[in-house]
C-alpha cells in the first residue's frame, strides 16, 4: 500500500481495512511494515480530526460530570466556590463561569483548562 494523505471516505475505509489486517497479523513496531502502519495511523487520525471533530463539552456539564465521578454534591462546593445559592445558580447556568472560578475548578477538580475556557 502506498501511503498518502487521505482525501475521501473511500480512501479512509481502505486505510482502516489495511490497518485491521496489519493488526490481525500482529505486526511488530520498529520494523519497516510497523513504521508504515504507524504512518497510516497518523494519516487516519488526521482525516478523522478534520472530518469527524469531537466537540468540547460544555464547561458546566464537565464540572457536573467531575462532581458525579467524585461523589460530590452542590453543598460540597459551598465555601470553595461561593454560597449555596451562588453554586446552584452557577451549576444551573444562571450565573457565568468566571475566569477566577475556572481556575479554581481546574485546581480543585482537575478539569482541563481548555474545557473550562471553551
Amino acid at each position: 500500500m502506498e501511503l498518502k494523505l487521505i482525501k475521501t471516505k473511500k480512501q479512509y475505509n481502505t486505510y482502516l481495512d489495511w490497518v485491521d489486517t496489519m493488526f490481525d497479523k500482529k505486526i511488530k513496531p520498529n520494523t519497516p511494515i510497523g513504521n508504515k502502519l504507524e504512518v497510516a495511523l497518523l494519516l487516519i487520525k488526521q482525516y478523522e480530526d478534520v472530518n469527524y471533530p469531537i466537540p468540547k463539552p460544555d464547561p458546566i456539564d464537565a464540572i457536573k460530570i467531575k462532581m458525579d465521578e467524585r461523589g460530590l454534591k452542590n453543598k460540597d462546593l459551598v465555601g470553595i466556590f461561593g454560597s449555596k445559592g451562588y453554586v446552584s445558580a452557577l451549576l444551573n447556568k444562571r450565573k457565568p463561569l468566571t475566569l477566577e472560578l475556572a481556575k479554581r475548578f481546574h485546581t480543585e477538580l482537575n478539569i482541563p483548562a481548555e474545557i473550562l475556557l471553551s
